[in-house]
Formats: structure tokens, C-alpha cells, sequence
């Protein structure tokens, strides 16, 4: 079992930061992709990006490519999304989640093939 803690959410103004934060414990993640999904009210949960832990290699949807950065403190199992020029279309629930990969295997964008899930952070960017 993983336990994913996320946190790290707020109002901020359009063009403005935020970084959260995912803490896992419970099994060692070394082997596990760790991804991000953020969620809209009325709105399926979509991908936002995933870091995989044994290489540091990183993926985003295009939606936050070049604003967003997911990276990771080994030494403290926690994963940060740091979110920068926010935009309203990014108000949402954040969260992370996790899941076991073998290092050949592609890294998953679809919710429901993470196994393991924080709580959600909220996310909200005014205009």
C-alpha cells in the first residue's frame, strides 16, 4: 500500500504561482510513476503530468507544457507540481497519484490506471 498526501492549494490571480506538494509513504516508490490529474467541476479528470521516480523523466499534457514542473525529492518521497502564469482554466482539484511500472512500460495519462490516490487539493485562479 501507498499513502499519497497532497497539499498545496489556494486562490491565486491569473499569471500567478503555485507549487503542491505529494508526500507518499507506505511502500518505497522508487519503482512507481507518480502523476498529477486535476479535475473541473463537470469535467472528466484529466491528465496534467507524472515524473518517473527511478529516472527523473518527466511528461505533461500540452495544456501545461512550459508552465508547468513536476519534479521530486527522493530523500523525502514527495513530489511537487510547481504551476507558474496560472490561468482560470486551471481552477480545479489536484491530485496526485500513483502507480507501479516496470521501466519499459509507458507511462500512463488515463486516471483509471493509478492505483493509488491522494485526497485532492483545491485550485483556484481568479481572472
Amino acid at each position: 500500500q501507498v499513502q499519497l498526501v497532497d497539499s498545496g492549494g489556494g486562490l491565486v490571480q491569473a499569471g500567478g504561482s503555485l507549487r503542491l506538494s505529494c508526500a507518499a509513504s507506505g511502500r518505497t516508490v522508487s519503482s512507481y510513476v507518480m502523476g498529477w490529474f486535476r479535475q473541473a467541476p463537470g469535467k472528466e479528470r484529466e491528465f496534467v503530468g507524472a515524473i518517473r521516480w527511478s529516472s527523473g523523466t518527466t511528461y505533461y499534457a500540452d495544456s501545461v507544457k512550459g508552465r508547468f514542473t513536476i519534479s521530486g525529492d527522493n530523500a523525502k518521497n514527495t513530489v511537487f507540481l510547481q504551476m507558474n502564469n496560472l490561468k482560470p482554466e486551471d481552477t480545479a482539484v489536484y491530485y496526485c497519484a500513483a502507480v507501479r511500472l516496470y521501466s519499459m512500460q509507458v507511462v500512463p495519462t488515463l486516471h483509471s490506471r493509478y492505483d493509488y490516490w491522494g485526497q485532492g487539493t483545491q485550485v483556484t485562479v481568479s481572472s
